[in-house]
């Protein structure tokens, strides 16, 4: 264990090696092709969802705001092209009942959250096999595939991130009229809703922001973010930045994992519930285990405890991404 830690401590400034202390934070994430809940920082118990195929995996969970449900999605079909990949939406309770699916596993759906309006809407981006690009789609808990419908306009790229308490949906759009860039979208039915530029302190202008969520009082953000516009997800570096929803503006933007960017994968950073943490995967010997980043001290430590596994995509309880 001490020389994976050493590495680590090289890779990560600040980070300690943590086995089996309870951190009182509680997340879901992907292990081995499974999602579990757990306290980070203590061994897993069962899983809380278990594939009923070989080849089958459930990725990406996100915590409904209400704390008692999550959605993620299941790789029904692999490929090495990962947006070929087909996958169903579903939606289990965090006790492991009232499993149900959203979507029928045709098409190619990823990166599930939920709306923080009250109104417990899962959202997620659907692939647009005719013309390219993604669609952001919606449905409701206890909803049959088939019954989703889309959020914006099938002619062009939007790609949903997080979202506001207000009903708006931070999104990467290439809109027709205002250009590529990062917006607050307000959502409507079909497409066609209003779009807001976000200014994003010159981060756009140098690359991509990508897996990008507010903080529960929405007034801090964190992303992950590459050099370059090209999707290239290994090398990224990990930020946190001051946000105003009034002024769609990003300040205070500070690098607080893989600043050197190394060529591992450092991604999916999440907030703990009182936004006092960063939950996110690192990078290991080709494992990905996770990691606590203390936002007002910033220290990092180690919260996974099987160093023989591939943890990735943590999410706080009950704080939607």
């Amino acid at each position: 264990m001490g020389e994976r830690c050493t590495l680590l401590v090289l890779v990560l400034v600040g980070a300690t090696c943590v086995h089996g202390a309870g951190t009182g934070y509680m997340s879901s994430y992907y292990k081995n092709g499974k999602i579990y809940v757990n306290e980070l920082g203590t061994p897993e118990g069962k899983p809380l969802t278990n594939p009923p195929r070989k080849g089958w995996e459930d990725f990406k969970p996100s915590w409904s705001k209400t704390g008692d449900m999550l959605v993620f999605f299941r790789r029904v079909k692999n490929d090495r092209v990962v947006v070929n990949w087909r996958t169903k939406i579903c939606v289990i309770k965090t006790d492991g009942t009232g499993f149900h699916e959203l979507t029928d596993g045709t098409q190619t759906n990823f990166n599930q959250t939920w709306t923080r309006d009250g109104k417990n809407t899962p959202i997620w981006n659907r692939k647009n096999d005719k013309k390219g690009g993604f669609i952001v789609m919606a449905s409701k808990v206890g909803a049959k595939p088939g019954q989703e419908f889309p959020l914006t306009n099938r002619a062009y790229h939007n790609w949903a991130y997080t979202c506001l308490m207000d009903g708006r949906i931070l999104v990467m759009s290439a809109h027709p009229k205002q250009g590529w860039g990062y917006f607050l979208m307000t959502p409507k039915r079909g497409g066609g809703g209003k779009y807001e530029r976000v200014d994003c302190a010159g981060m756009d202008k140098l690359g991509l922001l990508d897996r990008i969520s507010l903080s529960p009082s929405e007034d801090k953000i964190c992303f992950e973010h590459q050099i370059g516009h090209k999707h290239t997800p290994r090398g990224r570096a990990l930020f946190v930045a001051d946000f105003d929803v009034k002024t769609r503006k990003m300040t205070n933007v500070k690098a607080f994992a893989n600043k050197d960017r190394k060529p591992g994968w450092f991604a999916y950073p999440r907030w703990t519930k009182d936004e006092k943490e960063i939950v996110y995967h690192g990078h290991s010997a080709g494992k990905r285990p996770l990691f606590l980043y203390n936002v007002k001290e910033g220290t990092t430590r180690k919260v996974s405890t099987d160093d023989g596994a591939d943890y990735r995509y943590p999410h706080g309880e009950a704080t939607p991404k």
